[in-house]
């Protein structure tokens, strides 16, 4: 049986903005999912800070619903990095859409505070496995021109959605995990591919993929916001929670 036959637990967020160090979350989602059987958590949390009207014209969160209704981020966040730390020692991939930007953001966020890191809680204190849909469709087709975001690879891969829930963490995962079998569907061999070399794999392709693009940015004279080649935690992140910061098996032939 292949692991896509097993549980996979799907994670996402919804933030105050595109900082993983500066930037608070606002919603999550931890979603498990065996077969047909599905059990969805979600959180609102008070973030302590404001959100930017951009970000909330994005996931429809404003600074007074999150106040009003929002839980605070300590009692979230510990639950969160509990329910992904369990299903990381049991073996379980968590799945996530561009995967590096909500795994160092929790981490960013349980240093903040004062709570263990995700990678401290696991028995072999790495965060892994993790399955990512963005960095699987960028190294099995590297070569297609056009965008890949979430809604344009459930385009490409025929996952239905209603668009008008992408950008509500729970819809985005329930979108992402299907698409990791829609992946699958179409790139058999993902099928064969124990968990951690499949985990190794795209840590490779990934750090391939930021050193290029990293490049191509510098050269079109970009300096900042360049890649983290470190997947699916970014370095900054790693280092922080090492810190303890309050404030491949074969590969076969799959890639």
């Amino acid at each position: 049986m292949s692991w896509l036959d097993e549980t996979m637990v799907g994670f996402d967020t919804e933030t105050t903005g595109v900082s993983t160090a500066h930037d608070r979350i606002v919603t999550a989602a931890v979603i498990t999912r065996r077969g047909e059987d599905v059990t969805t958590r979600t959180w609102l949390i008070d973030p302590g800070v404001d959100i930017p009207a951009s970000a909330s014209a994005v996931h429809g969160i404003s600074t007074e619903k999150a106040q009003a209704e929002g839980v605070q981020p300590p009692e979230a966040l510990e639950e969160i990095a509990t329910a992904l730390a369990d299903a990381l020692d049991a073996g379980f991939p968590v799945v996530a859409f561009n995967a590096q930007f909500d795994l160092t953001l929790l981490e960013h966020e349980l240093a903040r505070h004062g709570l263990p890191s995700l990678a401290s809680r696991l028995d072999g204190g790495e965060v892994r496995p993790v399955v990512d849909p963005l960095v699987l469709d960028r190294k099995l087709d590297q070569y297609r021109k056009g965008k890949r975001k979430l809604i344009d690879l459930c385009t490409i891969y025929a996952v239905k959605v209603v668009a008008d829930d992408l950008h509500a963490a729970d819809a985005d995962v329930l979108a992402t995990l299907e698409l990791v079998h829609a992946l699958a569907a179409a790139h058999p061999a993902m099928r064969d591919t124990p968990l951690d070399s499949l985990h190794d794999l795209q840590a490779a392709a990934h750090h391939d993929w930021a050193v290029r693009f990293g490049a191509w940015l510098k050269s079109k004279g970009t300096t900042d916001d360049l890649p983290d080649p470190i997947w699916p935690v970014a370095e900054p992140a790693l280092a922080a929670a090492s810190a303890g910061a309050p404030d491949e098996d074969d590969a076969g032939t799959l890639f």
